[in-house]
């Protein structure tokens, strides 16, 4: 008999808690240290990044390598936009292929390291040659990592978590992953109309506060980009294009702010970042994987934006 077809993805019930989103926890969080005490230590070439370039989460990573200058240091390959309930697939040579392991699914790398591994497989994952495993998949950590343990690698170390800021970022970050980075997820993956309406106030109260706060700064703690900005922006440059039509995001569209939609101009207009943007493979992913939002799978048209347009924000 044929291989019955793959399933389509759909939110499970564990993600499910009374009709609202509930993201689970990342499960490897080890860490790359300078002193090696925990097992890993920032060695050139010893480590490979496995992302997607249309989760936002994972974008986060990419960013951080190409701030840092790291891509001589730290390898990375790419999954397809596209998948099933079997997980995020490397299904081109070339172009989404695994050149470390050979996988042709990143679920395997989760389950060589943990047979009995059964939850939900995301990006980005740390990957570490030497030792064949995994050393982290929550891109919060990996993010911080790239920019303190791997600096003294870096081509051009970025300064994203500055001594003296440290406890304002922290708590900026946490407002900015419940509220906006997650908040999308929240009003998208819902099932009850009461939790989609909440999500999506608590979503645009948060953004109006950043636009208020980015009225007299540039960047959300000064002139220099720091973690927070770079976390917020995945989020952004996603915004008009996907969260707003096919998360129900309605209230607002990005372009409509302010000082969000050039914020968001001047990040992408940075030196580096252009590049790991892909507006083709986000549209794929969101519009091509979620049957459940988007039964017959239509990509909706790329909004009418320019993100080269002149931003101003080098005068604050």
């Amino acid at each position: 008999m044929p291989d019955a077809p793959p399933q389509p993805f759909q939110i499970r019930s564990g993600e499910q808690r009374d009709g609202a989103f509930v993201r689970q926890q990342s499960r490897f969080r080890r860490w790359v240290t300078a002193d090696g005490t925990s097992g890993f230590t920032p060695d050139p070439m010893r480590y490979h990044l496995y992302i997607s370039r249309a989760c936002p989460w994972a974008h986060r990573t990419l960013i951080g390598r190409a701030l840092m200058g790291l891509e001589d240091t730290i390898s990375v390959s790419f999954v397809d936009p596209i998948r099933d309930e079997r997980g995020w697939a490397f299904t081109e040579p070339g172009r989404f292929e695994d050149p470390v392991n050979g996988f042709s699914f990143l679920a395997e790398a989760y389950r060589q390291v943990d047979p009995a591994f059964d939850q939900r497989v995301t990006v980005p994952v740390l990957w570490d040659r030497e030792r064949e495993t995994i050393v982290n998949n929550e891109s919060a950590d990996i993010l911080r990592m790239l920019s303190t343990v791997f600096a003294p690698l870096a081509k051009h170390p970025a300064v994203l978590y500055p001594d003296g800021l440290k406890e304002e970022i922290d708590a900026l970050n946490q407002q900015i992953y419940e509220r906006v980075n997650d908040g999308v997820y929240r009003a998208g993956f819902t099932t009850r109309q009461d939790v989609y309406e909440h999500a999506v106030h608590s979503l645009f109260e948060m953004l109006d506060a950043l636009d208020e706060r980015l009225a007299s700064r540039r960047f959300l703690f000064g002139a220099q980009p720091v973690e927070s900005d770079w976390r917020l922006f995945t989020t952004l440059i996603r915004f008009d294009a996907v969260y707003q039509i096919h998360f129900k995001c309605s209230l607002r569209k990005l372009a409509e702010y302010n000082n969000l939609w050039p914020y968001v101009r001047d990040l992408y207009q940075w030196p580096g970042v252009r590049d790991t943007v892909s507006f083709e493979e986000i549209l794929a992913h969101y519009y091509g994987t979620h049957g459940a939002l988007n039964p017959h799978g239509i990509v909706a048209v790329m909004p009418a934006l320019d993100f080269d347009a002149p931003h101003g924000r080098d005068q604050l």
